[in-house]
């Protein structure tokens, strides 16, 4: 009788501290007044940026939490610093930084979604978050073995984030009609943004390969703030790019041109035809054509997809296997009808050498797209890239 009384003891003590906790958590949220939650497919930390850096040229003091390629916290004035973690990311990671901006006394949160199970998302935002603005960037066919199968079903996961009672801004196109209907359930308003307002000497502003509608959708919740339009459009211009940020390098190397997209965190089918299509479009014939897929042992589904979609949508000269379990990666290659002799297996050596063998087996004038991961060294080959020609005048 006493070891049973001792057991409700304690349940009631763990149940006062939780109603404990979760009151200090929402008087927290409430000292936020502006509280903006970022989820979709791709582009969630570009945009995260972009309105970060929108809403710090309309005076606002903010913080913004990416998630991204590598986890970071950027403050007000544009200061970043890594988010280190002991263990594997968790969603809990959310309340450190929600206490965080609290006691900065902050006038607006920007949080990246970090979760993925469905009732994760939905538990991000309805018990952690609460924004006052959320942001859907779109809904494409990634991660399929936690909220897929089918498109419809990512859809009902990523619209766990949709806020109640709020503003929805989303660049989404094809599962708008579902959005709104979440939407309207949620008694929640969306702005739909497609980058239509965006011009080409916009985009050339930037330092790296920006989306019009990455850039349209920032600006318009950047405006519902009322930050004027031209004063955020030049400070995003100026704001440091995700490591995952699709950029450019031209080198020159043994009298050999190469362009080298760093396209690496662009890791779903749809995103990747879309980058291959808009870069190849002003390509000459005469230009070869390089795939550079890396991949990673424990992302298996995703090469597969993507060694699919490479044998049946795009136009290549040759398909270079960087990462881990490129001997599968090529089999998968070699059932999908990919010919042997346009495959170069290069796996794992260090940046240099996978640097030399694409320069090798490069024609006079190329261009090469990296795609799959930035993890199994796609982010430090991306770096060597960017940095050669630099290299060269030390």
């Amino acid at each position: 009788m006493l070891s049973l009384t001792i057991i409700i003891f304690i349940l009631a003590c763990m149940l006062l501290y939780a109603s404990v906790e979760y009151l200090t958590h929402q008087k927290k949220l409430r000292s936020i007044p502006i509280r903006i939650h970022i989820n979709g497919t791709r582009g969630k930390s570009s945009v995260s940026r972009l309105i970060g850096a929108g809403l710090r040229a309309g005076g606002y003091k903010t913080v913004t939490k990416v998630t991204g390629t590598f986890p970071r916290l950027i403050m007000s004035d544009g200061t970043e610093t890594a988010i280190h973690r002991k263990a594997k990311a968790n969603i809990l990671e959310q309340l450190s930084i929600i206490n965080f901006s609290a006691r900065q006394n902050v006038d607006v949160l920007i949080l990246e979604c970090m979760a993925l199970k469905p009732q994760y998302q939905r538990i991000c935002e309805q018990q952690m978050v609460k924004a006052t603005h959320g942001v859907l960037t779109n809904i494409r066919l990634d991660h399929l073995d936690v909220m897929g199968p089918t498109l419809d079903d990512v859809a009902v996961a990523l619209c766990g984030t949709v806020p109640r009672k709020a503003k929805l801004f989303t660049s989404e196109d094809r599962c708008i009609d579902f959005v709104k209907k979440v939407a309207a359930q949620q008694n929640t308003e969306v702005f739909q943004a497609l980058g239509n307002t965006i011009n080409d000497h916009e985009v050339q502003g930037f330092s790296y390969i920006e989306h019009k509608a990455n850039i349209e959708l920032a600006l318009k919740v950047c405006l519902s703030l009322g930050v004027n339009r031209a004063d955020a459009l030049a400070e995003m211009q100026k704001t440091m790019p995700d490591e995952g940020a699709l950029k450019k390098s031209l080198i020159r190397a043994e009298k050999k041109e190469i362009s080298f997209y760093n396209g690496f965190a662009a890791n779903d089918p749809e995103s990747t035809l879309m980058i291959w299509k808009a870069i190849t479009r002003s390509l000459t014939n005469d230009e070869q054509r390089t795939i550079l897929l890396n991949t990673r042992k424990d992302r298996q589904d995703r090469a597969r997809q993507l060694v699919e979609m490479i044998a049946s949508k795009m136009d290549y000269d040759r398909v270079a296997l960087i990462g881990e379990s490129t001997d599968l990666v090529e089999d998968m290659a070699l059932k999908n009808q990919v010919p042997k002799n346009k495959i170069l297996k290069i796996g794992r050596p260090d940046s240099a050498e996978q640097f030399k063998q694409l320069l090798k087996a490069s024609a006079v004038r190329s261009t090469i797209l990296g795609v799959g991961n930035m993890g199994a060294g796609g982010a430090e080959l991306a770096h060597y890239f960017e940095n050669f020609n630099l290299q060269l005048t030390h």
